[in-house]
């Protein structure tokens, strides 16, 4: 805005001060305008970025900038990415407005999405979806249809955006879209995950047939996709489980029905037994109750309320409590939640009671909330310290305050029977208060209370008659004349006298204290006329000629009523009935009673009634729906990006292709039992028989190649025994590079050589020693390069090591490169974790100098680089070792893999079950141990072992696969016990199944770290129950 003034007073002063006067409205204008023209044809950069800048401030500040529309869109083709936003909000402004001019830019825009950089990609789609013209309906389809096939994730995830804008400009593209919708939800990337959900809620929320196949992935990204996202999915999923799950608690349900029914019902009923994938859906939103964002952790509570088993539904609390400490805009919403739930959820919420004790400085919406909430939690137990504290409230400051306790201390009354007499006592009390305001809701309430139990209180009734005289509030005023016509007999002295003195105030009273004073003369003319008759007579004739004709029909009708003439009709011998009648006690009820019907944490249930576009919260279906449309098949032989894939023990790579599995040969041949090799002989057969099976289609030649592999076995086994004493250690030195690294050439694995040189660091040979499964690799040919070197190689332990993909062939452009945590100590830094990175150059031309760069860490983070690799031959491959300290938490490490002419950035995010290292005890110091790590250091989840993994054995090998940890000795054949300690802090952690009859089980997990706890809990339980 200040540039925007410096740049009119500049032009004033440039022209002559005789012109001034003489100007046409508009010209200065032109010629501002006329001068960013210039600006935006400029070949510079920095003048356009300026023109954008000062073009972005006028329409801030309200001017009108569309005749710059051809100058600016010209510059959609600017290479400065600043430039090209600045045009982008420029033309979004003016799209709509400017129909015919944005139309000119389509063309452009349809460029923008071919371009190589995926920023430009998504803002072109951005502003053409933001385009509402009708004839460029057919354009923006097609564009969002190639965009979701983009290869970018943040592009698709801008796709997804455009759908609910296409689908609002023309509804009739809802069937094209749903197909893009379908085919976005398959997407596994988090970053697309929430906003193609978005658009299926604002497209087509009734097809939940296109989530089936998708539940279960969505249920599991859920914990990495954003905060935005998680709340969309969440309170999608949340509908989603009402129409597919029963309902948990429909034991408890049934037994609020009456006997007989429930007689029926138990004949028929089955035992509820909770669907798996309603239980991954609880287990998987659990851990985000600690996100940090008050929205995530909301929709995860009412995900509970409304979905969780009654026992289970406690968790929340302590969560909701805790948001009770933000802003008071959260806190407002959370205890508008909290006081639903107190009503039907009550004990959950009692154990964090002084939580919603009342603050000075709390606004007073806030006060009456946890008013509302106190009012709730009551119960015979606590009611004594709730109403010590309703009395403190009763003396601030603020007014609506103190008549909200009031009306809370009447609703205590009526709900705990005990303390009525005392909630009674204490409010006649305050009738002697000062303060009018009080004294009338006093009285408003304690006439609510009388009507339960009038004859003991007939003394209060008394000392109420003689507030009339003070009392100007009109609402009290009433209650008190309704009181005492309403119970007369009970003050028959007293009635007949506040009757005289209303009728000589009658004409100065309130409409709603005139119909008290009738009724009142009514009552008592009908039960004691002989002193009340002219009374009544003369108030009746006061009501007949009053203003308000309410008051006068009550006064005609009264006096037919009352009064019997000879028009009187039938009614007159029933006047007693009608008046007097037996009226039953007002039940006082929290306004939140039936709330719960609206989805909690919706704008509809903060409002108490629906708001535009909220979608009804399904019920609960009579029958199971069938779970089998949520099973997905999986094929083995096809693997996306990013994906787990899990390695043989006996080709720790992976081996892919012909000449890998001829490599592989030639290593297994190298393994003859003088290598001391722990590599079962079952594992290593199915391993080569699984492989061959998967390349049956080989040719002739191929198998060919095969068999003269396995027959050159037997001389490769004798090879090795002749050389096995002739063999001695490497003296020469060994310099860094060639401890981390090892190519090792195709061609030599064809010809049987192993080429798995890991390290030839004497120190790490004797380390590496130790471990029961380490084996020493010898070539089985001396090349000149090598002559005589052993190449020790560690094979994991028990079960196959995960191999991740960090670089895709494709996106590497032919170099594809794989990592895996090799769970052996890195011996440059004991704190961090080692990582063997595995280089495939499948690209038909060398590659040289590769290496790392930009290494960018999160705070605490340190990465040991792996020396640069020098040139290799097409089909060469290469392994390396790299240390990183992940701080024992599972923040990724980002970096670039840099060769002699491209960059590719890449980053590696550990399991937390990489994140710890063995660590050995005995039972009893596991026992000792376990008992310090107890409370908030204990999780404890129980399962249901999946039927392959009821052994001991098999839950061994689970678990180890799943955390680096090692087995503890245990004299119960029911328990499996493991120990390890985190990698950078030293941290103990504890794992105990104990098993159970049938299946059951129960996990245990103690940790000095609870984050690193939660979410191992959660690993482990995938690997057993899956």
């Amino acid at each position: 805005a200040e540039n925007g003034e410096k740049i009119d007073k500049s032009e004033q002063l440039s022209f002559p001060e005789e012109t001034r006067p003489c100007v046409i409205p508009g010209c200065f204008s032109a010629r501002r305008h006329d001068d960013l023209k210039e600006m935006l044809d400029s070949n510079k950069d920095s003048l356009k970025l300026e023109a954008m800048k000062r073009i972005v401030a006028m329409i801030a500040r309200g001017k009108n900038a569309s005749d710059l529309f051809p100058a600016v869109v010209k510059n959609v083709a600017c290479k400065n990415i600043e430039v090209k936003k600045l045009v982008y909000v420029y033309l979004v402004r003016y799209a709509e407005e400017q129909q015919d001019l944005a139309l000119l830019s389509i063309s452009t825009f349809q460029r923008g999405l071919k371009d190589p950089n995926q920023l430009i990609r998504a803002s072109a789609l951005r502003v053409l979806s933001s385009i509402r013209v009708t004839i460029i309906v057919p354009i923006m389809m097609l564009a969002i249809k190639e965009a979701a096939s983009d290869m970018s994730p943040y592009v698709r995830k801008t796709a997804a955006h455009a759908i609910p804008k296409l689908y609002s400009l023309d509804p009739e593209q809802k069937d094209q879209l749903i197909e893009v919708i379908e085919k976005l939800l398959a997407d596994k990337t988090t970053l697309v995950a929430g906003s193609v959900v978005m658009a299926f809620e604002e497209v087509c929320p009734e097809r939940i047939d296109l989530i089936h196949k998708n539940y279960r992935k969505l249920c599991n990204l859920l914990i990495d996709v954003e905060e935005w996202g998680q709340v969309v999915i969440i309170n999608m999923l949340t509908r989603y489980a009402r129409t597919q799950f029963l309902n948990p608690n429909i034991n408890d349900e049934d037994e609020e029905k009456d006997k007989k029914a429930e007689a029926v019902t138990m004949a028929k009923r089955k035992p509820y037994v909770m669907d798996p994938d309603h239980r991954l859906l609880l287990r998987n939103t659990k851990p985000l109750l600690q996100s940090r964002n008050a929205a995530v952790v909301m929709a995860v509570a009412q995900l509970y309320f409304h979905l969780a088993p009654k026992a289970e539904v406690g968790v929340i609390a302590k969560a909701l409590v805790r948001l009770l400490r933000s802003h008071s805009e959260v806190q407002y919403v959370v205890l508008q939640n909290v006081a639903t739930m107190t009503i039907k959820r009550r004990g959950m919420f009692e154990p964090y009671l002084k939580s919603f004790y009342i603050r000075s400085t709390d606004p007073t919406q806030i006060k009456i909330l946890k008013l509302e909430v106190l009012t709730n939690l009551a119960n015979e137990t606590n009611i004594s310290t709730i109403l010590r504290e309703f009395q403190t409230y009763i003396k601030s400051m603020d007014k609506d305050f103190v008549a909200a306790t009031i009306q809370a201390i009447g609703r205590c009354a009526t709900n705990i029977g005990e303390v009525r007499d005392t909630c009674l006592n204490g409010l006649v009390q305050l009738l002697s208060n000062r303060d009018e305001l009080v004294v009338a809701e006093s009285v408003v309430v304690i006439k609510k209370l009388l009507q339960m139990q009038p004859e003991k209180h007939s003394d209060i009734i008394k000392h109420m008659a003689k507030l009339t005289d003070n009392i100007q509030v009109p609402m009290a005023r009433a209650s008190i004349l309704w009181l005492i016509g309403e119970y007369c007999e009970h003050v028959p002295k007293i009635a007949p006298d506040v009757l005289r003195k209303m009728a000589k105030s009658f004409t100065n009273e309130e409409d709603i204290v005139k119909l008290q004073i009738i009724n009142l003369a009514a009552k008592l003319y009908l039960t004691n006329s002989k002193q009340t008759k002219l009374l009544t007579q003369y108030v009746l004739n006061l009501a007949k000629y009053d203003q308000n004709y309410d008051i006068r029909d009550r006064a005609r009708f009264i006096r037919q009523l009352i009064v019997p003439t000879e028009k009187s009709g039938a009614l007159s011998k029933y006047a007693k009935k009608l008046f007097l009648a037996l009226k039953p006690a007002p039940v006082l009820e929290s306004p939140f009673k039936d709330r719960d019907h609206f989805q909690l944490g919706s704008l509809s249930h903060l409002l108490n009634a629906k708001a535009g576009g909220y979608q009804e919260l399904p019920d609960w279906p009579e029958a199971a729906p069938d779970p089998s449309v949520r099973n997905v098949e999986v094929k083995e032989s096809v693997r996306a990006v990013g994906t787990v894939t899990y390695r043989d023990t006996g080709a720790l790579w992976g081996l892919q292709g012909p000449q890998k599995m001829e490599g592989s040969e030639g290593l297994c041949s190298a393994l003859t039992p003088t290598t001391h090799c722990h590599l079962p002989s079952s594992e290593s057969d199915s391993a080569s028989g699984s492989e061959s099976g998967s390349e049956d289609s080989r040719s002739g030649s191929e198998s060919d190649e095969s068999k003269e592999a396995s027959e050159s076995e037997e001389e490769e086994e004798e090879d090795l025994k002749t050389k096995k004493n002739k063999e001695k250690p490497l003296k020469k030195p060994v310099q860094e590079s060639e401890r981390y690294i090892v190519l090792s050439n195709s061609s030599q694995q064809r010809e049987g050589e192993a080429g798995f040189l890991c390290t030839n660091d004497p120190q790490f040979r004797m380390n590496s020693c130790r471990s029961a499964e380490t084996v020493f690799y010898k070539t089985t040919q001396q090349t000149s390069d090598s002559p005589g070197l052993f190449s020790p190689q560690t094979i994991a332990p028990s079960s196959a090591l995960k191999s991740y993909e960090l670089l895709h062939r494709i996106t590497g452009e032919g170099l594809s490169v794989e990592y895996c945590f090799s769970r052996q100590p890195f011996i440059p830094d004991a704190n961090m974790v080692a990582v063997q990175v595995h280089f495939t150059n499948n690209s038909t031309s060398d590659t040289k100098s590769l290496h790392m760069d930009d290494v960018k860490l999160q705070s605490g983070m340190r990465v040991k680089e792996f020396p640069e690799i020098g040139a290799w031959d097409p089909e060469d491959t290469a392994t390396a070792v790299m240390g990183i300290d992940f701080c024992d938490s599972t923040q990724t490490a980002n970096f670039q893999l840099c060769t002699h002419t491209r960059k590719f950035f890449v980053s590696i995010q550990p399991p937390v079950g990489e994140l710890m290292r063995p660590f050995f005890m005995t039972e009893n110091e596991f026992k000792k141990e376990q008992g310090q790590l107890m409370g908030m250091n204990e999780i404890t989840e129980k399962l249901t072992l999946d039927v392959k993994c009821r052994n001991e054995h098999a839950i061994v090998q689970k678990v180890t696969t799943a955390a680096n940890l090692s087995r503890v000795p245990c004299g119960s054949d029911k328990e499996c016990r493991f120990a390890g300690r985190t990698v950078t802090s030293s941290s103990l952690v504890l794992v105990t199944v104990a098993t159970k009859d049938q299946g059951a089980a129960q996990l245990t997990v103690n940790c000095e770290k609870m984050v690193i706890g939660t979410m191992l809990v959660k690993d482990i339980l995938l690997a057993l129950t899956q």
